[in-house]
């Protein structure tokens, strides 16, 4: 007859192992002999090297039960349920991998694919970095209020990749964000955007702003996020606002 420790040991369990068996009802519990000692014997080793065996395999402890119990149909119909699940697991974790991988980067934390790619193109055409994560970090809470729009919302930004003076106004706004305090820097950039403005107008581009972003509250966290991103937007806003535009998430022309 064997004590806890000597069943443990033959079947390459633990002692912790064996007792938690013993409350989960998978190895029954042997009475105490008259020395007041808990002995097993050999059936005890057969079905503890079992429970073990199934668990090492994978078998959730819940159904292990039912295996030691099965009849080879039954067992045969069980494992192939339990095979069926863990290769479920092991695709789910293999996605977290791939994703894990992505986030190496920073950028495609909680974004889509197209604005990774507008992000990319950004800084190929040399917009600093602080600008870049800047756009990041707004783009992060457009995707998650309007993510069935963000394909449409990069095409066009990548589009307006294509003006000359976009891509200055980036690499401007890159500029102030280390020298903010820089009175011609602000007055040239505010110039800039003033310019675009007017160009988003004539073209009609500002009137389909509200079909976009169809919600003015949102609108107001965007505009308050931005402000709280860097002091030198609220110098620009300000600008921008005497040079006859409102607005920085959506863009007005300033009533007279």
């Amino acid at each position: 007859m064997l004590t806890i420790g000597r069943l443990a040991s033959y079947a390459g369990v633990t002692i912790r192992a064996v007792r938690h068996y013993h409350q989960i009802g998978l190895l029954p519990e042997p009475e105490r002999d008259a020395s007041g000692y808990r002995t097993y014997d050999a059936a005890a080793v057969v079905r503890l090297v079992r429970i073990r065996t199934l668990a090492e395999a994978g078998v959730p402890l819940a159904r292990v039960r039912e295996l030691l119990d099965a009849d080879p149909e039954t067992f045969t119909a069980a494992t192939a349920g339990i095979d069926r699940q863990l290769r479920a697991q092991i695709r789910a974790l293999q996605e977290h991998r791939r994703r894990i991988a992505r986030l190496s980067g920073g950028d495609t934390l909680a974004v889509p694919p197209e604005v990774v790619d507008y992000l990319d193109r950004l800084r190929a055409a040399g917009v600093p970095t602080v600008a870049v994560e800047a756009e990041r970090d707004g783009w992060i809470l457009m995707a998650a209020r309007w993510p069935d729009a963000i394909p449409a919302m990069m095409a066009d930004k990548v589009a307006q990749l294509d003006n000359p003076q976009v891509v200055q106004l980036y690499r401007l706004v890159g500029r102030l964000a280390e020298n903010w305090q820089d009175e011609e820097l602000l007055r040239e950039t505010a110039d800039l955007m003033a310019d675009l403005f007017a160009q988003a107008d004539a073209a009609g581009e500002l009137e389909m702003q509200e079909e976009v972003t169809p919600d003015p509250a949102f609108v107001r966290l965007m505009d308050s996020f931005a402000d709280a991103a860097h002091p030198v937007v609220r110098r620009l806003r300000r600008l921008v606002a005497d040079r006859g535009w409102t607005g920085w998430t959506v863009v007005e022309k300033r009533r007279p």
